[in-house]
């Protein structure tokens, strides 16, 4: 048994760093809805400087930031082309149905990375007696398949054909930043494409919470309707933008850590009896596994695991998902390793 918990449930679970703590402490504010808290305006400007876009608002949560920008390019009865294990349809609360008004109409992709070929084909075609596709939504990298990443040429081409059709894109890109250390490139050049960006600062970057909507000045004040009507219009919250600044100015360095924690992860636990992984496919901090032939559930497998101080979290009743993040380190994931072992040499 480890002496500390490793919680490996989510790259959510981080505290705030005593840098952090001291820019909150320490942070300039104002009234953010009279658009006068300086942090919170230097915070969307040095985004869109990042993202090489016009505009930023900043946005309590990812969810929130989804559902602003779809609202923002889309009218009552029209469809959203996603993925069928995407995080906007399956763990928003249907809020794009149930707020926006719109139909989801989902793909299931590979790895959760649609081909222009397959968006293409579920493309409603113009009648007047059919819902009609108004925007495609991307995720990268994509939580439910694993952390994959979109080549970028792939989604260059998504956002090229589906701008020929009149169709806008937006990119689910909550952890966007790992998908630019995984690719060796920048988040402007792999997001260059999309009508609208929404990523986290609070998964991975270590912030406590907070999101950001970046794309054209137009869009952006759109949003900033729709983020008051949805009750998110803040005041001083530039106690909160200065922890999200120190996480979009150092969180980015450090990613490859969680990359390289996640193989080791990952690579245990092919070696392990029951188990089923290919580590080849994990590409980032997300490790997706099954525990089918352990003769456990995932929900057995995990109360066994934190009776023993590990926490992952269950995808269904066979997979189990763990997310390395700055909060452990690669001894924490040796060791959750050799606990996962432990747990499932007990039942062999």
């Amino acid at each position: 048994m480890t002496d500390r918990v490793i919680d490996l449930r989510s790259d959510t679970v981080t505290k705030p760093s005593p840098a952090m703590r001291r820019a909150m402490a320490e942070a300039e504010v104002g009234d953010d809805v009279y658009l006068e808290d300086p942090t919170v305006n230097r915070l969307q400007a040095r985004a869109a400087e990042i993202f090489d876009r016009e505009a930023g608002l900043f946005v309590p949560s990812g969810s929130m930031g989804n559902l602003i920008s779809i609202m923002a390019q889309t009218v009552r009865g029209q469809e959203v082309i996603c993925e069928a294990a995407g995080h906007i349809y399956n763990y928003e609360m249907a809020s794009m149905s149930a707020i926006g008004a719109v139909l989801p109409r989902v793909i299931p992709a590979e790895d959760g990375i649609m081909s222009w070929e397959q968006i293409s084909a579920a493309i409603r075609e113009k009648s007047y007696a059919r819902a009609q596709t108004a925007l495609v939504a991307l995720e990268n990298t994509h939580n439910m398949a694993g952390g994959t990443v979109y080549p970028t040429h792939l989604a260059h081409e998504i956002c090229e054909k589906a701008h020929g059709t009149g169709i806008k894109v937006h990119l689910d890109g909550a952890r966007i930043f790992n998908a630019a250390m995984h690719l060796g490139q920048s988040v402007a050049e792999i997001t260059r494409g999309f009508d609208s960006v929404q990523f986290c600062f609070s998964k991975g970057l270590g912030a406590p919470l907070g999101s950001m909507i970046v794309g054209s000045g137009d869009l952006v004040e759109r949003c900033r309707v729709i983020r008051k009507m949805l009750g998110g219009g803040m005041r001083q919250v530039g106690i909160l933008a200065a922890a999200a600044l120190v996480a979009l100015e150092e969180g980015p360095k450090r990613l490859h850590v969680d990359h390289e924690n996640a193989q080791v992860l990952a690579r245990g636990l092919a070696q392990s009896p029951g188990i089923k992984i290919n580590p080849d496919k994990v590409q980032t901090n997300i490790v997706l596994y099954d525990v089918g032939d352990t003769g456990l559930t995932s929900t057995q497998f995990l109360q066994k695991l934190a009776e023993r101080r590990v926490l992952g979290g269950a995808v269904d009743s066979r997979r189990v998902r763990m997310v390395t993040h700055l909060d452990v380190d690669c001894r924490d994931v040796e060791a959750a390793v050799r606990i996962v072992r432990e747990v499932i040499g007990a039942g062999f």
